[in-house]
């Protein structure tokens, strides 16, 4: 097996519990070298808790991690938690107070003069040098934070929460760099976001928790189009749960007693009445920039669709049309 597939970080039967509430059931994956995983959830399922056991911060209750080719020991078998060649960003920059940008990350660097300009120029920090780390905002300090890691050489780095509370334009810069952490300076990232959408565009694989469970585990693409339940589906975006008459006249079963047909608004066609497909009635038409959203009564329920261009009025007697490939069937 070459360097480049080597696993990076492997969780074995890993469970947590606090004040007899079991926060994580027994986990277990991997995660190879230069991979991007993500790890994805509603708030309170155990996705940061995960990332500081993992970090060597807190003590799992039972099973094992290994890390960069070493087991992590919490801190009842450390005497500074942590884990070598692990960095953890967390939600909280955690800055000294009023100290220089400069400061801070001088007294944080291991690398040589070039690679720490580069990790500051990565970090689109260098203009922020010569402030006090209380004049910057949120979104400055959390650049400036993610920084102070890299130039402690990490192997492998961990982000919780990443975006949490940034406004647009700061998430976006923030995105931008941490998908440029892993090609230019060859650390592997785990990211955890209570924003699963926001792990879709960036992730290899996702990994989908549900109570301290793993519920799916897979890429995006498989996530996103094949959602294990409801639960998954509801994470990463819009969907419309369709069953009885309407799911036959979308997509007739060769019993005539399909299961529910799971289907995302892009995956429906908007046709004229009488076309093939299921008969409806539009109902409400809402403008998102990008796409307009249509919402259709059907016999039984309602649905919605989405069009580039504005082709029907409320009133209107359509067909809803499901692509040939549209559509999940939920076990």
């Amino acid at each position: 097996m070459s360097i480049a597939n080597a696993e990076i970080l492997t969780v074995t039967d890993l469970t947590y519990t606090e004040h007899g509430a079991t926060i994580l059931h027994p986990l277990s994956f991997s995660q190879r070298e230069g991979q991007k995983l993500a790890v994805a959830g509603e708030s309170g399922t155990g996705k940061s808790t995960l990332l500081q056991l993992i970090s060597g911060l807190i003590q799992p209750t039972s099973g094992e991690i290994t890390a960069n080719g070493r087991r992590v020991r919490g801190p009842a078998h450390t005497l500074v938690p942590g884990h070598p060649g692990v960095a953890y960003l967390s939600q909280k920059s955690d800055l000294p107070h009023s100290l220089r940008v400069e400061q801070v990350l001088r007294y944080a660097n291991k690398r040589p003069a070039a690679e720490a300009q580069a990790v500051y120029e990565l970090c689109r920090i260098v203009p922020l040098m010569a402030r006090r780390t209380d004049q910057l905002s949120g979104g400055e300090q959390q650049r400036v934070a993610l920084a102070r890691l890299l130039l402690g050489t990490p192997r492998l780095l961990l982000l919780d929460e990443p975006f949490s509370n940034l406004d647009r334009g700061h998430k976006r810069i923030m995105q931008l760099i941490i998908a440029d952490v892993g090609t230019r300076l060859g650390i592997t990232c785990l990211l955890v976001s209570h924003d699963a959408a926001d792990t879709l565009s960036w992730a290899d694989e996702i990994l989908v928790l549900h109570r301290g469970r793993i519920v799916q585990q897979g890429p995006p693409e498989t996530i996103y189009q094949q959602p294990a339940s409801e639960y998954v589906a509801g994470l990463f975006g819009d969907y419309d749960l369709v069953s009885g008459p309407d799911r036959e006249a979308l997509r007739p079963s060769a019993s005539g007693q399909g299961a529910s047909l799971l289907l995302r608004p892009e995956q429906l066609t908007i046709a004229p009445a009488g076309s093939p497909g299921a008969p409806g009635t539009v109902r409400a038409i809402r403008y998102f920039g990008s796409y307009y959203e249509v919402e259709i009564q059907l016999a039984e329920i309602i649905i919605r669709a989405r069009s580039a261009t504005r082709t029907v009025a409320p009133g209107n007697e359509v067909a809803v049309v499901l692509g040939p490939t549209g559509g999940w069937e939920l076990p």
